[in-house]
């Protein structure tokens, strides 16, 4: 880091991935000169303690960020897409979590590790993508560096922690009211998640797709610079309060071993293997969230297939999906000397 401490700004600090950011400053110990949470009228005048000081939160305005260098942005598309503007105008670099810019071309959408340089592109907005492409990035850079990506098939496993807090406390609930009682009736989402497998998270487009599989399939092409890429996607999401699951088969342009698969991940960095499924050792939620790194593992030949591979891959959605990979970006924007204002 360079010795010019910033200061932040957090939007959205009172959900989920707002929270996840203060504890994972406070885990890195990023440095910073001044720090202002901010969040909507229902969370404005909340205490938060940090490092052993007590914070406000403050109502988010578009007059709340001068004076700020870097925002960490967790507060939906449509306040994004109102205050972000707002805040890039007053001198500060937003790093976006919600998908209001992510497909803009004029904003660089970055998973630290993978395509840093991008970073340099920046014009005050970095997007950071959604969780579910997030963890599969790393692995499918990696595999692209050693034989090229042909076609990649994702379904994923999602947990109800990516739908929000009040979907975490609804499977609580809906679980508790089901074993008593036999029935369980949804009240703050639209699907009873509880002892169930909801193949639909966001909504329908006409092609059939949800916007979750659309995001997906878009946004790895997009980081990966490979517009042409082959892929798909079913999004799922599954009784599971903290880590998304996927499962991914992948052709490769070149043959490849499952020795340089392993190989090429190990080496990649923030990458861990379990697989060592005669000792039943696989990637599980369970033992995944709270984790920094993608857990990857079930890795095996396509039998029906030439040059593919199936694996299975595991992350903490609310971290490297979210906070974490938000607040590396925020240390090479520091490091990297790509704030907007120079101050001394």
């Amino acid at each position: 880091m360079s010795k010019q401490k910033p200061n932040l700004a957090i939007l959205g600090a009172t959900g989920n991935v707002g929270r996840k950011f203060l504890e994972i400053l406070e885990e890195r110990d990023f440095p910073f000169e001044s720090l202002k949470l901010l969040a909507s009228e229902k969370s404005a005048g909340a205490k938060v303690k940090f490092k052993g000081k007590e914070y406000t939160v403050e109502l988010a305005t578009k007059n709340s960020f001068n004076g700020i260098d870097i925002v960490l942005a967790s507060a939906g598309g449509s306040i994004s897409k109102e205050l972000v503007p707002h805040a890039v105008n007053a001198g500060a670099v937003v790093i976006d979590n919600s998908s209001a810019y992510r497909m803009d071309p004029d904003v660089p959408l970055v998973i630290a590790g993978v395509n840093n340089t991008d970073l340099k592109k920046h014009k005050g907005i970095i997007a950071n993508p959604n969780c579910t492409t997030a963890q599969l990035m790393p692995p499918l850079k990696a595999l692209h560096n050693l034989a090229g990506l042909k076609r990649v098939v994702i379904s994923t496993y999602q947990s109800v922690s990516g739908a929000g807090k009040a979907a975490m406390d609804e499977l609580q609930e809906q679980s508790k009211e089901h074993l008593s009682k036999g029935t369980y009736n949804s009240k703050a989402v639209n699907k009873k998640f509880a002892f169930n497998v909801v193949p639909h998270i966001d909504v329908f487009s006409e092609d059939g797709y949800t916007k979750e599989e659309i995001k997906v399939i878009n946004e790895s092409r997009k980081i990966l610079d490979l517009p042409n890429l082959k892929i798909t996607c079913t999004a799922v999401r599954v009784p599971v309060y903290i880590c998304h699951s996927e499962s991914v088969n992948v052709e490769f342009e070149k043959s490849v071993t499952r020795d340089e698969i392993i190989n090429a991940l190990k080496k990649f960095g923030d990458i861990e293997i379990i697989d060592d499924p005669k000792d039943s050792k696989y990637p599980m939620p369970i033992d995944i969230a709270g984790k920094d790194p993608v857990y990857v593992g079930r890795i095996r030949p396509d039998k029906s297939c030439p040059n593919a591979y199936n694996f299975w891959i595991v992350a903490d959605n609310l971290r490297i999906g979210a906070a974490l990979n938000t607040i590396k970006i925020a240390e090479i924007v520091v490091k990297d000397s790509l704030l907007l204002t120079k101050r001394s």
